[in-house]
């Protein structure tokens, strides 16, 4: 039997950093990464060998598939103590592409998949925090319906900004539990009124919704694009990571952001980086909020003030950069 799956977490993995062709570069990095013992939200990736077959066999998968993903995804759940689909303690995952070039924003993501209108209740409880639950969920329907339904991701963006200016607020982060709750029912009222069904609330049919989603945006006009300016082999496909969700929107101690090994404008090898507080990956990527630098020296080329970063940032990164040398 072909091996499809390659689980990583918990202090292992099946794959290796040398596994770059099969894993792509993302779940090679996250496979060694796991191996090193780093501290990596447990996930698998369905390798680039599968991305051929889809595209090979008019978009179907092989058939011993579906069994290889649902023992992973019992790993996963298995190593995060919850289970993918349970109204009482749900694993939400993101899922996201991974070619074995780098293919930046070319490709499509899904966060917080497995929202439901059952289990974002048992998170809100779990979490004791109903506006956090509510904010995911919110997010999960606009991104699945984009990404996966292919609703116009305007349509959601008009209904926020409508409502926000009717209740006066200027930013996402103003709106309460009950605001995203009203307007999760007008986000699944637009989607039933697209497409004439309602939002898909099973969550293994929102799963392979999303993997398929993944795979056919390797053959997406921007992805082609960049293949054709790059050089890069339609025929080497993407894989697919499949990871336990962390959140960066749980607060003034969570963020999200992203990191480099070099500055990428001037290619300085130095540590460079951006973080929000209170957000997901999306913030960043959409610009929707203006994010801050990791470093003191590009805080003080950006003209900030340094007390800021320390205020915002969570106690243990902040710990964790002073250990590095970094504030």
């Amino acid at each position: 039997m072909t091996k499809w799956v390659y689980a990583f977490g918990d202090g292992r993995a099946e794959g290796e950093a040398g596994m770059r062709d099969l894993l792509g570069g993302k779940g090679a990095n996250l496979a060694e990464m796991s191996n090193l013992g780093l501290p990596v939200p447990p996930g698998f990736t369905i390798t680039t060998e599968v991305c051929t077959y889809y595209y090979d066999h008019a978009r179907a998968y092989p058939e011993d598939l579906k069994a290889q993903v649902e023992a992973a995804l019992a790993t996963i759940g298995r190593i995060a103590g919850k289970t993918f689909g349970d109204p009482d303690n749900p694993l939400l995952v993101s899922v996201r592409s991974g070619a074995r070039a780098s293919m930046p924003g070319m490709m499509d993501t899904v966060l917080n998949l497995g929202l439901n209108d059952v289990t974002v209740e048992a998170v809100a409880r779990a979490a004791g925090d109903a506006r956090f639950a509510y904010d995911s969920y919110r997010r999960f329907i606009t991104m699945y319906a984009s990404v996966v339904l292919g609703v116009e991701h305007h349509n959601f963006e008009e209904a926020l900004d409508g409502y926000k200016e009717r209740k006066g607020y200027a930013l996402d982060t103003d709106l309460s539990a009950s605001d995203w709750k009203t307007l999760i029912g007008r986000y699944k009222s637009i989607v039933e009124k697209e497409l004439e069904q309602p939002f898909p609330q099973d969550s293994h049919e929102q799963l392979w919704g999303a993997i398929g989603a993944v795979f056919g945006s390797w053959m997406n006009a921007r992805a082609k694009k960049y293949r054709e300016l790059h050089g890069i082999p339609a025929s080497w496909g993407t894989a697919v990571n499949v990871q336990a969700m962390v959140f960066g929107n749980r607060g003034e101690t969570s963020a999200t952001g992203v990191a480099f090994t070099r500055n990428p404008s001037t290619g300085e090898k130095e540590l460079y980086g951006e973080f929000l507080i209170n957000a997901q990956g999306e913030d960043v990527v959409a610009g929707i909020r203006t994010p801050q630098d990791i470093t003191e020296r590009a805080r003080l080329a950006s003209g900030s003030e340094k007390p800021s970063m320390e205020r915002a940032m969570p106690e243990a990164y902040v710990e964790l950069c002073r250990i590095y040398g970094i504030l």
